[in-house]
């Protein structure tokens, strides 16, 4: 064999990828490293991260602007990593997650948890020198919070786990807002409020679709747990706290009539996407006759609501300077 036809292997975490005589690396593996980031989720959580810091009272220059956001999306991807490295086991008999890049034997375990360890520690102690400690703190605290309390101790505990393990990823706009004052003030606190409240009925209805899922893994969610019925029970009653919520910015003076205006329509539909939830048809069991149609509506209509809920507050920020 010619040493032109000779391909060399280059190993990331034991997992090898082929390198042609371009020298290009194989881009299926570059995905599988990508993925245990958990981009998707990575992308809202960033989002709400940028609103923290634009709407935050001060200055920061954008390039430190840039590195915190920077930093805050390494570290939710790190702890993506952590959480499909400890996961790994019920991810492997769950049809949404088998294909992972663990369970599917693309990537060794031992690889991802280094991977997602050096990523924590990294955006960490970056953010802390980028900007302040206290930003640093809050955003290891996020990274905690994640790994220990919901993904090690709540996720196969309790049906609890996504109410207070909903937590983890309301810290965004708190780091971000620190990022600037150096400090966490009320207004911070009323963001993280609001994902805190906004989780429990977005995570139930893809729960409702994905109990069968859940029950095979044997993660306690609440469908799998109580039924499907008291689930929508659940999904109504935080909505009914989520929706006036949402007007609190307005309230306390953080946000104009314009956020205050935008706030209440999404609310409006938010309770309508939740109530259809509720009120599907269902049999004496509580179970769906329609596959769940209007909780995986309502789940995607969900992050819609607060992707626009945010934007409306920086864009009441930057346009109208509240």
């Amino acid at each position: 064999m010619s040493d032109s036809a000779i391909k060399t292997e280059i190993r990331l975490g034991g997992a090898s990828a082929p390198l042609g005589t371009s020298g290009e690396l194989d881009l299926s593996e570059v995905r599988d490293w990508v993925a245990l980031l958990k981009p998707r989720v990575m992308s809202l959580v960033v989002f709400t991260g940028l609103v923290g810091l634009l709407v935050a009272p001060g200055q920061i220059h954008p390039v430190l602007a840039a590195t915190a956001i920077l930093c805050i999306a390494v570290a939710a991807g790190a702890s993506g990593a952590i959480n499909m490295w400890y996961d790994r086991d019920i991810d492997a008999v769950m049809r949404r997650t088998a294909s992972r890049p663990i369970p599917a034997g693309r990537i060794r375990a031992e690889a991802a948890l280094s991977f997602g360890v050096f990523l924590g520690l990294a955006s960490v102690v970056l953010m802390g020198l980028a900007t302040n400690w206290v930003a640093a703190a809050v955003l290891a605290g996020s990274i905690g919070f994640y790994v220990f309390i919901y993904t090690m101790w709540l996720k196969r505990r309790t049906p609890q786990n996504i109410v207070i393990g909903g937590a983890a990823g309301a810290f965004p706009p708190m780091i971000g807002w620190a990022a600037v004052t150096g400090h966490v003030s009320v207004e911070a606190v009323v963001m993280f409020a609001i994902i805190f409240f906004w989780t429990p009925p977005h995570f139930w209805a893809l729960s409702l679709f994905a109990s069968g899922d859940y029950a095979r893994a044997g993660v306690p969610m609440l469908p799998v747990v109580a039924g499907a019925k008291e689930t929508r029970r659940q999904i109504w009653l935080y909505s009914l706290v989520m929706a006036p919520l949402g007007l609190v910015p307005t309230l306390i003076g953080m946000a104009g009539l314009a956020y205050g205006a935008a706030a209440l329509v999404l609310g409006l539909f938010f309770l309508d996407s939740m109530w259809r939830v509720k009120r599907d048809a269902q049999d004496e069991e509580g179970r769906s006759l329609t596959n769940e149609a209007p909780a995986r509506a309502a789940f995607k209509f969900s992050i819609l609501y607060l992707f626009m809920l945010f934007a409306a507050l920086a864009a009441d920020r930057l346009v109208f300077g509240a």
